[in-house]
Formats: structure tokens, C-alpha cells, sequence
């Protein structure tokens, strides 16, 4: 988005889980459950990718969900959901996506 651009007013507001209490305690219990059968996996669960996903569900899929080493409980999405040129969205993975975010940054920030 440009400085000279607005919000997309036709755009579904999607709200991601920004807080603990706002991830939903099925997907936690899953990680959970995920990292009990598997410690030694090399991927966190929430970093999963799985394309068959809507653009909701992505929007709610949390990467990280704890305490950091500060003991501040963080959570981080998996996706951030951005708004495309033509008035559609779309979900970019935290990892996979990452040149592609900070781009968006970058042109929310400084008008690129």
C-alpha cells in the first residue's frame, strides 16, 4: 500500500489472534499434543503449512504461543493477512513469506 492508498473498505475484516487468551484452545491443544509425540521435531507445529486452508483459517493458525525468555507469554501468527491491489487479501506465511512482509512493511511505512 502507498501513502496516497486507503484500506480496503470491501476487504472481510479478519482479526487474528494477537493475545493467549485469543488463540483457541483446540489449536493449543493440538500443538500441545504435537510436540508430545515428536520433542525432537524441527519445525514448530504452528509453522506448518497446509495450502488447503481458507484464508480464515490461516489468518487463525498461531506459530507461537509462550512464554518468551523474558516470561512475557507472546503469540505470534503463522500468517499475516495482507490486502492485494486489486481489493483482495491474501495470507503470507511468517517463514516462507518473509521478503514478501517486509516489502509490505516497507511501503505501509515509508510510502514505497
Amino acid at each position: 500500500m502507498n501513502k496516497d492508498s486507503t484500506p480496503n473498505d470491501n476487504a472481510a475484516t479478519i482479526n487474528q489472534p494477537m493475545t493467549p487468551e485469543e488463540v483457541d484452545p483446540a489449536q493449543k491443544q493440538e500443538q500441545k499434543e504435537a510436540l508430545d509425540r515428536n520433542p525432537d521435531m524441527t519445525v514448530n507445529p504452528g509453522d506448518r503449512i497446509d495450502e488447503s486452508k481458507s484464508l480464515e483459517e490461516k489468518a487463525q493458525q498461531v506459530a507461537v504461543d509462550s512464554p518468551d525468555i523474558t516470561g512475557d507469554h507472546i503469540v505470534v501468527p503463522a500468517y499475516f493477512v495482507v490486502d492485494e491491489a486489486d481489493g483482495s487479501q491474501k495470507a503470507l506465511h511468517h517463514v516462507k513469506d518473509a521478503e514478501e512482509i517486509s516489502d509490505v512493511v516497507r511501503q505501509a511505512g515509508y510510502g514505497g
